[in-house]
């Protein structure tokens, strides 16, 4: 009879040990995920986040359709003022925290930054100009400082006084200007910048950074809606680790891995 008892409770036991080992899986579960999502929104927010080439702006530098990392620790990461959800804003105008980074922008790096006319949308460009330094377009030339800044892009110390030619786009080292002369005749912004009633030459203000596009002619930039807000820059572009061509539907290899200059 002791023996019966026993077992019966025994196999009690064991039944409801099964039953909260059911009942504990779920939140098992929803605790891993809600753990990922933690680590992967604290590493997007402070280490790196992935980013897309959806455009031409940046040819030949970058290609459509390349996919890289932007890493955050340069510049210092900077909590988000927004939260977004499936393309959605949930949440906006909440105070930032700026973590301390290793260095300011400079001349030459290739910034993605939220677009200050819609900061929904995430925007990619060059720093040409920092604070304090003047920009001028003469005759389709970028000038920053009274030199001219056309090639050797990635090259901060480099020449950048070589201006390729509409006949000989290779005439400069890459990666440089992509000239496109039926823009060019079509804008006169590509032609002579700052427009008239600007100071000329521009100075760019304190706080602010000035972004073109290394496809000058086909870039919506710093030229249109003004010099960036550094308040708004997400991270520096670091790698691409994938590169697909939707044309010739084909993976580039050759893009894979590649640092970003």
């Amino acid at each position: 009879m002791l023996k019966k008892i026993f077992k019966k409770d025994k196999d009690d036991t064991k039944a409801k040990t099964k039953e909260v080992r059911r009942e504990s899986k779920p939140k098992e579960y929803a605790k891993a995920i809600g753990s990922a999502l933690l680590i992967a929104m604290v590493l997007k927010t402070l280490v790196f986040q992935a980013f897309t080439i959806p455009t031409g702006s940046m040819l030949e530098t970058l290609q459509i359709g390349d996919f890289l990392f932007v890493e955050k620790l340069t510049y210092g990461p900077r909590t988000p003022e927004r939260v977004r959800l499936l393309g959605v804003t949930l949440m906006k105008g909440l105070p930032t925290l700026k973590i301390p980074g290793f260095r300011d922008p400079a001349q030459g790096d290739i910034i993605v930054f939220a677009y200050p006319k819609d900061r929904n949308l995430d925007y990619i460009k060059r720093c040409v100009a920092v604070a304090g330094d003047t920009v001028e377009v003469i005759d389709g030339v970028l000038y920053v400082n009274g030199d001219i800044y056309e090639s050797n892009f990635g090259d901060r110390d480099g020449d950048h006084s070589c201006v390729p030619s509409w006949t000989d786009p290779e005439s400069c080292p890459a990666p440089r200007v992509k000239k496109d002369q039926a823009a060019y005749l079509n804008n006169p912004r590509i032609k002579s910048w700052p427009w008239a009633g600007q100071p000329r030459p521009y100075t760019v203000p304190e706080g602010h950074i000035f972004m073109m596009g290394d496809n000058r002619y086909n870039s919506a930039d710093s030229r249109y809606w003004g010099p960036l807000d550094m308040k708004l820059i997400k991270g520096k572009a670091a790698v691409i680790y994938w590169s697909f061509d939707k044309k010739k539907n084909r993976v580039r290899l050759s893009r894979v891995f590649d640092l970003i200059r």
